[in-house]
């Protein structure tokens, strides 16, 4: 993001508001950007987007992030016009009472706020902590019938009402980092290929997914679509340096320490063992993580699809996960964006990922 033209894509998409199944707005801004950098477009009914580079070849390269972001779903108006929500995503109650968002409607996006009872009239010691049963958003309404003609109803979406902002000179902070900064480091690598003028042997697949918040479905639907031969996803992972944070349970990952690179049954060993080389050859600094039964990521939907798809997972360390205040540091994006661009330089026509 060190250009103009970079930094203002990256601050337009960030602070677009695009939750899960409702990511079209986001999806048109990241294709605007891309245009220049990729030969073709698919997308697909539910929304993900797909910028095509040297089409028609018969070897296939994905590179993938996902474009949704976690929200609110209204789910019950009371007479007295307050507003009830449910998750889309793994959205966080505590983090919600005093906050600002915006109801998304027909008519436009309308302010409210998740309303909380003052300091002064909790019982200390026997406060209610917020839960999905209590939390509930306050519009300006005084009635469900006020609400109506303000255009809320049931099944309207509802996000944060927060931005984009920079901290001192090595960080970026705001909601919906996870996973849109995916979005925009894959966007990178494609103008990188292009302004570099790298001719690759493949057809290289810069996808977008949808509704990865809510159980990979995008990454699903999309990988039966474009059957590829490699599958290099990007997401975000948890810096475990903050307070509170448990390194024996959640591993020792920084930000600022370059992309961490997982170890997972998901994990193609052999495509991993090349990422590992050509970070080392390019003198990219990286971490590890050890998964479990899975990565929780797009790269298992990748994984598994059709008969195996060989996958890796490149993350960026992140501060702060399903908050609206993720953060994430420069340096990191820019290794992310370059590992994976010397990692395709890497794949040739064919290449074999096979054990044996």
């Amino acid at each position: 993001m060190n250009d103009k033209k970079s930094k203002a894509f990256l601050f337009h998409y960030l602070n677009n508001f695009s939750p899960t199944g409702h990511e079209y707005s986001g999806q048109k801004i990241w294709m605007d950007y891309l245009k220049p950098y990729v030969d073709d477009f698919i997308t697909d009914a539910y929304g993900t987007c797909v910028g095509v580079v040297n089409p028609g070849r018969d070897y296939k390269v994905v590179i993938e992030a996902h474009s949704d972001e976690i929200s609110w779903i209204v789910h019950h108006i009371t007479k007295e016009g307050f507003i009830y929500v449910r998750r889309n995503g793994g959205s966080d109650h505590q983090i919600a009472p005093s906050k600002r968002v915006l109801i998304h409607t027909k008519k436009g996006p309308v302010p409210a706020v998740f309303g909380w009872p003052a300091i002064h009239v909790r019982e200390p010691g026997k406060e209610e902590p917020p839960t999905l049963k209590n939390i509930f958003l306050d519009c300006g309404c005084t009635s469900e019938k006020e609400a109506e003609k303000m255009g809320i109803h049931v099944g309207c979406m509802v996000t944060f009402d927060d931005m984009l902002m920079e901290l001192g000179k090595d960080f970026l902070c705001g909601r919906a980092l996870d996973n849109r900064i995916g979005g925009f480091m894959i966007a990178q690598v494609a103008r990188k290929l292009k302004e570099e003028k790298v001719r690759l042997p493949f057809t290289l697949f810069i996808v977008n997914s949808v509704q990865e918040e809510v159980g990979l479905r995008g990454a699903e639907m999309i990988a039966r679509k474009l059957k590829p031969d490699v599958a290099i996803i990007t997401d975000v992972t948890h810096d475990t340096t903050t307070p509170m944070m448990n390194k024996i349970q959640h591993g020792d990952i920084a930000c600022g320490k370059g992309p961490a690179l997982s170890y997972a049954p998901a994990v193609h060993n052999k495509l991993l063992e090349l990422i590992i080389e050509t970070a080392e050859k390019n003198k990219i600094k990286f971490q590890r993580i050890a998964e479990s039964r899975s990565t929780g990521t797009d790269t298992d939907a990748f994984a598994y699809a059709n008969e195996g798809i060989p996958s890796a997972l490149i993350s960026l360390p992140l501060r702060y996960m399903h908050t609206t205040v993720e953060m994430v540091h420069k340096k990191d994006m820019e290794q992310v964006i370059n590992l994976i661009t010397a990692v395709l330089k890497k794949i040739k026509y064919k290449h074999a990922f096979s054990y044996f």
